[in-house]
């Protein structure tokens, strides 16, 4: 076996590097760029940065919209970097922290011709990451980087699926059931481990009662009254000691896919008056940035082809069923509701179709 990084493994030292506000080189078809995460943006490289030939500001369709520019990429755009664009100028166009203070930001000039492969790979970066999606591009002669000690990406390389090991199990008696047990299981690139609650020992043969938890620190482990999290993890595992079976997959993927931090950036908007939709989209994301085929994935792993599947959102249902496990029955799981998140509900079922 070669000592030489892996594309996974490369990918993974990539989200390292945006993190710390080192740049990464990116390629495709003879075609090279030099990216830096606009939310660690450090302002000696961005003055090497800006000097060259088409710098941009790479931001997503939603960033784009509230900023009132053009996404002539379609779901990403390139604003030229202004010339005397400074880290600040970077971080007020990437996070809507100020926008309601300074809502004037433009005008921008944004960049219509030419290929954005790369620039939309610097995003999906930096989502990876859990950093704000907007990446700092520039052009590079092909071969640059290793001599500068720089993670190098090619974009083919990068189209590799997830897999999962599971790293160990064990038997951890719960206060809904003493048959508990928690199954490790930790992704070859790098990203979050996910984890597996089972509760007795379902027969692999039937439909088992399941449920798709994302990690929500602040509703699960705080109690916060702004989401349901909480009381529907506990919920679920209660049904589940109740019947004697089922499987609990608790999946590292908080705030719907954002990340804590910028879930937080997201509350903080919630507070000027943005729903939680809105919030997401003023940041760059989508409404939903999680990936529910780990779930499917997991359920596999672990021997079902089958669940009873406790959940409000038909997004769950349809990806479950996309990806060959057969939902023969949508469990509701209605409970948590508290005059804070009120409204937070109402927008999941009005904007997200969430049957509550």
């Amino acid at each position: 076996m070669s000592l030489t990084p892996d594309p996974r493994e490369l990918r993974a030292r990539a989200w390292a590097d945006l993190r710390m506000g080192v740049p990464v080189v990116l390629h495709s078809e003879g075609r090279a760029v030099l990216a830096l995460a606009g939310e660690t943006l450090k302002p000696a490289r961005l003055s090497v940065v800006a000097g060259m030939a088409e710098a941009v500001l790479a931001i997503t369709a939603r960033r784009a919209e509230t900023l009132r520019a053009v996404p002539y990429d379609g779901d990403i755009a390139r604003i030229a970097l202004p010339g005397n664009a400074d880290a600040h100028w970077v971080r007020a166009v990437a996070d809507p922290a100020d926008d309601l203070r300074m809502p004037m930001k433009g005008p921008f000039r944004v960049l219509r011709d030419g290929d954005a492969v790369l620039h939309r790979l610097a995003l999906t970066l930096c989502k990876e990451a859990r950093l704000l999606p907007a990446a700092v591009v520039a052009p590079v002669v092909p071969g640059f980087g290793p001599a500068e000690g720089l993670t190098v990406l090619d974009a083919a390389d990068l189209r590799v699926p997830m897999v999962m090991d599971e790293v160990v199990s064990a038997r951890v008696p719960l206060s809904v059931s003493e048959a508990g047990r928690l199954h490790v299981f930790r992704p070859e690139d790098g990203s979050e481990e996910h984890y597996a609650v089972e509760i007795g020992t379902p027969p692999r043969d039937q439909p088992v009662l399941a449920r798709l938890h994302s990690a929500c620190f602040t509703g699960d482990l705080l109690g916060s009254l702004k989401c349901d999290c909480g009381p529907q993890l506990r919920g679920a595992l209660a049904q589940m000691g109740a019947e004697g079976a089922g499987v609990l997959l608790y999946l590292n993927q908080e705030g719907r896919g954002i990340g804590l931090a910028n879930k937080m950036r997201a509350y903080a908007l919630q507070d000027q008056g943005f729903d939680t939709v809105e919030a997401n989209h003023r940041l760059g994301f989508e409404d939903d940035e999680r990936d529910f085929r780990i779930g499917a994935e997991l359920l596999r792993r672990l021997g079902f082809s089958a669940t009873r599947l406790m959940t409000n959102n038909p997004a769950k249902v349809a990806m479950m069923e996309n990806c060959g496990i057969a939902v023969t029955e949508r469990v509701p799981l209605k409970v948590g509701e508290t005059p804070q998140n009120a409204g937070y509900l109402a927008t999941k079922a009005a904007k997200s179709g969430h049957l509550l």
